[in-house]
């Protein structure tokens, strides 16, 4: 049987998700919903029987329409997503799930009063070189770890209530998160600049400190002259470069690194550099919102909690409000609770 879908909000990425839905076969997608009538012409032309409407009072009416994504500003999310499963539908939420922790235990707690999914759109844990670069860490093929270092530039597009760390910044955390499962951050430290007056910070630097000297860094900017997305992971025994905008062999594994050995005759710690072979695993094909979609239809048919549930969008939106603060007091550390 298919699940009934509508998506709110058409506008930057909400076609993206529309397509995916409309493309599933698990999917029946029922309606389309924006304030904006001129984006809704939009997605008649390319998905006529679609229904559109700008009222969502008119989607919740529908009684086959099972769940709802919703891909509008996020400091919209709580309370249409508050409605949504307050009306017994199941919820996917474009990142970041809401603007405040406060907001998402909320939503939390209703949708496991009400027995709905709750799910938000980090986008890259579906992603299939993502998954693989779960897959070798959790081989143990990179042995401990030792940092998490991501880079996300472009020029623009420039947001005017979010700063960047809510933007960009918040898909690498949702991936740090995911990679990285045992272990969490206990405090952060940010800074950030605002290059356009009255504006939100464009381009920030964050930085999360584990107990065990596992620290993570994220650059995020608004204001580059190229676009880049690129992660580097350090391990004792090997090293991953995973480049998103890579055509091919997006994952590379290293088997490069450092070797200290303990020369107490001479009470000095001696470092050797190894330098071996370069591999790139196989990347499975598949895009990563077909994959989501898909994961969020079978955690509806079987009551599973999905991958990026609500849970995991707390903890990334406690992370940005942590990094926000620390930006606020010029990189002072935040203690995460």
């Amino acid at each position: 049987m298919l699940v009934g879908v509508a998506v709110v909000g058409c506008g930057y990425w909400g076609p993206n998700l529309i397509r995916n839905f409309y493309e599933s076969n698990e999917v029946d997608l029922r309606w389309v919903c924006d304030l904006q009538s001129e984006r809704l012409n939009s997605i008649r032309k390319r998905f006529p029987t679609v229904a559109q409407t700008t009222r969502l009072e008119e989607v919740l009416a529908d009684p086959k329409v099972d769940a709802v994504c919703v891909a509008t500003p996020s400091n919209t999310h709580f309370e249409l997503a508050k409605l949504i499963l307050e009306s017994g539908r199941h919820v996917l939420v474009e990142k970041p799930l809401c603007d405040s922790s406060d907001k998402v235990e909320q939503l939390i707690e209703i949708a496991e009063r009400r027995g709905r999914v709750l799910m938000v759109d980090h986008t890259f844990l579906y992603n299939p070189a993502v998954r693989c670069v779960r897959g070798i860490i959790d081989s143990g093929r990179l042995g401990n770890l030792l940092y998490f270092d991501s880079t996300r530039v472009n020029l623009g597009l420039f947001q005017r209530d979010v700063n960047v760390l809510w933007d960009l910044a918040v898909h690498d955390l949702a991936m740090m998160d995911y990679l990285i499962p045992d272990r969490r951050p206990f405090a952060v430290s940010a800074t950030g600049v605002a290059h356009v007056t009255g504006q939100p910070e464009n381009m920030a630097y964050l930085t999360c400190f584990y107990d065990d000297n596992l620290v993570a860094h994220i650059h995020a900017n608004w204001l580059a002259p190229v676009k880049l997305r690129r992660t580097l992971i350090g391990g004792e025994k090997q090293m991953i470069v995973y480049d998103d905008l890579e055509p091919s062999e997006r994952v590379k594994v290293y088997d490069k690194g450092i070797t200290v050995t303990d020369e107490s005759e001479i009470k000095e710690l001696l470092i050797s550099y190894r330098s071996g072979d370069c591999w790139s695993p196989k990347i499975p094909a598949g895009e990563a919102l077909q994959n989501e979609v898909r994961h969020f239809v079978d955690c509806i048919r079987s009551g599973a909690s999905p991958l990026s549930d609500g849970h995991a969008g707390l903890r990334v939106v406690k992370l940005i409000e942590a990094g926000t603060k620390s930006m606020q007091l010029r990189g002072e550390p935040v203690e995460l609770k």
